[in-house]
């Protein structure tokens, strides 16, 4: 089984994190191939880099044509998930949707431990986008940039904790979804210090996406995430005419 993983923004270092994290939690049949878009962000930390993410995730996903069995959205924000969708019929799994459906086999409430404030409402969208809105303690931010989690990882560390433990004392939070793909690798420490179960959210989004390829299904095509209709797009480079 051949699983892409795609970092949506272009900070190459968070991309082999990726890469290094999504293997760990799959089997060793499957291989794992950690890309970035050619052109995009150094990170997205808004609905505008969220945007303009979007053209380079689906330019890696319609160029792979059938040489992998599944693509993992490796973005907490899951940008463009609906369009990735559409463009293939192999399955496709956001890290934002596949860590809080597992937080959510695991305990009644969770919260998501995650970056900067300006991020709050792109953060609460993508936990109403999976439908477990009433599930979600909370979503806490730090005063961590995306950047960041993956460079200073020690503070990136103590940070989440802080965030974790106020989620549990004061929002009853019983699961904590990492809140970004930077943080990759972090759960273990942390849930070392805390007394609930800490997702790594790459992992959980790795899994799944494995999860689906090994129950032979593929995403359905009968009506919202068909095929896009055949048109003229201007100004895009030819692959993207479908």
């Amino acid at each position: 089984m051949k699983i892409k993983a795609i970092n949506p923004n272009t900070t190459l270092e968070m991309t082999e994190n990726i890469g290094v994290v999504a293997d760990r939690y799959t089997s060793d049949d499957t291989e794992i191939t950690a890309v970035s878009p050619e052109r995009g962000p150094v990170s997205i930390e808004s609905y505008y880099d969220d945007y303009l993410a979007v053209p380079g995730i689906l330019e890696e996903i319609i160029t792979a044509g059938d040489e992998y069995d599944a693509f993992v959205n490796a973005c907490w924000g899951d940008p463009g998930l609906d369009a990735c969708r559409e463009v293939t019929d192999k399955p496709v799994v956001g890290i934002a949707e596949g860590s809080m459906y597992v937080a959510n086999m695991l305990g009644a409430t969770f919260s998501v431990a995650t970056i900067l404030p300006r991020a709050r409402d792109f953060i609460e969208e993508a936990v109403r986008k999976t439908g477990l809105e009433g599930n979600c303690a909370s979503v806490r931010c730090t005063d961590l940039t995306v950047v960041e989690t993956e460079t200073t990882r020690d503070a990136a560390a103590e940070a989440l904790l802080d965030a974790s433990r106020r989620a549990i004392d004061e929002d009853g939070a019983e699961v904590i979804c990492l809140g970004c793909a930077g943080m990759g690798g972090l759960d273990e420490p942390l849930e070392e210090e805390l007394p609930v179960p800490v997702i790594d959210s790459v992992g959980a989004g790795a899994v799944l996406a494995e999860s689906l390829v090994q129950l032979e299904k593929t995403t359905s095509k009968i009506r919202t995430y068909k095929r896009p209709e055949s048109k003229t797009i201007a100004g895009y480079p030819e692959q993207y005419q479908l």
